[in-house]
């Protein structure tokens, strides 16, 4: 009779939601928290270029001097995590996002705007790559891959409703969507006081840790995934984030609101189908749901510069918002499950300084191409980069999924109790 008890609490444990975790619903505050720092800002941009007297070409440079800092910094904090703990790296960086990122409020001067969001991106450096971490330390097999699942579908939620909250409050005037990161410093005390997540615990010289890791990312897969992770932030911070919203502005002249709204559609889509990756992942093989992907992006990209009415945007916005959902979870999950927890940080936060460096070349570089061939050149040069990373991935990279993230789960489903 205890047997039988025993066995029915197990299978109610093993019945209960990820998602309902208080350490995952954590670092869904910190998610929603970082990737603030460009969605909400976006929509402004036809603003700031007019009330700040700067080119096209130029605005990007808020997207660039923000990523910037994660490239150099992004490998040092990650080692920091694994030598000294996730929080203490954590709960500073949190509250130097916010205080930065709030202070551009105060600013009307596009040098020092810059200079602050240079400091703000320090904050935002480790965070994603950190939050990461965490629920691959606290996660393995296919819970990992609906963790970082959700976790993307939290992201794609954030980056949809920061651009209409941003473009509501740009209304008023540019500067208000700088608001918004002023509520990094509630969540930097949430995760000082409540966020109960393992630890490592690495006893290691520094130059044998770093070897380890090294050996790890010399792992061809890891190469090709770092590859194609730069080319996705230069298609998504370049075509999508940079030239999209101006593309709106300039030819169809609508407000900043309107520039929000049009833009929360891909990442409501996205954050639908991330929901689901947990799902998706035990039908396809993670070789098929990439490529699909991908070869999704290429075909938006290829739609946007065509579309005449503002209302048939909503078919493009729906392929790219399928695509994003589907591609980045996939990806982190299969980097997570490739370093053991006390190289995870370090190794996660170098795979991230590789994706910050398509986020800061994608408005440099899309601002080069877009100055030599208009506004519709971004556009075609993402779904070029796209069909790159098709036939990256069809040189076969990559294992099968259960292979890569294959076990049992860490933390599991008591991460509560950890």
């Amino acid at each position: 009779m205890s047997l039988m008890k025993s066995d029915i609490e197990e299978k109610r444990k093993n019945k209960r939601k990820i998602y309902m975790d208080t350490n995952l619903r954590i670092i869904f505050g910190v998610t929603l928290t970082y990737i603030m720092g460009v969605s909400s800002i976006t929509p402004a941009f036809p603003r700031m270029v007019q009330e700040l007297n700067i080119s096209v070409k130029d605005i990007g440079l808020l997207i660039t001097f923000f990523t910037f800092p994660g490239i150099l910094l992004t490998p040092f904090l990650g080692f920091l995590a694994d030598r000294w703990g996730r929080k203490k790296i954590f709960v500073p960086a949190l509250l130097l996002f916010g205080i930065a990122g709030g202070a551009c409020f105060l600013v009307r001067e596009f040098n020092l705007l810059l200079i602050l969001r240079l400091f703000q991106g320090v904050g935002a450096a480790s965070l994603g790559s950190l939050s990461v971490t965490i629920i691959g330390d606290s996660y393995s097999g296919k819970e990992r891959a609906a963790a970082l699942g959700y976790n993307s579908s939290v992201r794609s939620i954030g980056s949809a409703i920061y651009p209409t909250i941003g473009g509501a409050l740009a209304i008023l005037g540019w500067h208000y969507p700088f608001l918004l990161p002023l509520l990094a410093i509630p969540v930097g005390l949430l995760v000082l006081f409540c966020l109960k997540n393992p630890e490592p615990k690495n006893e290691l010289h520094i130059k044998e840790h770093l070897n380890v890791v090294w050996k790890r990312l010399k792992n061809p897969q890891v190469t090709g995934l770092m590859l194609i992770g730069i080319l996705t932030f230069i298609i998504l911070f370049g075509s999508y984030m940079t030239y999209f919203p101006l593309l709106l502005g300039d030819s169809f002249r609508v407000s900043p609101f309107i520039i929000g709204i049009v833009m929360s559609g891909m990442s409501f889509i996205a954050a639908i189908t991330s929901s689901q990756v947990g799902k998706i992942v035990k039908i396809f093989s993670e070789k098929i749901l990439l490529r699909a992907a991908f070869s999704l992006y290429a075909l938006a990209m290829l739609i946007i510069p065509h579309v005449s009415e503002i209302w048939l945007f909503s078919i493009p916005i729906l392929i790219f918002g399928v695509a994003h959902g589907v591609s980045i979870p996939i990806i982190q999950t299969i980097l997570s499950g490739l370093a053991p927890m006390e190289y995870r940080a370090t190794f996660m936060s170098v795979s991230g300084m590789a994706f910050r460096v398509g986020q800061t070349l994608g408005p440099f570089l899309m601002g080069i191409i877009f100055s030599i061939g208009g506004i519709g050149a971004p556009f075609y040069t993402g779904a070029f980069l796209s069909v790159i990373i098709v036939l990256i991935l069809i040189g076969g990279l990559f294992p099968d999924i259960n292979k890569v993230v294959g076990g049992k789960s860490v933390g599991g489903r008591s991460c509560d109790k950890v």
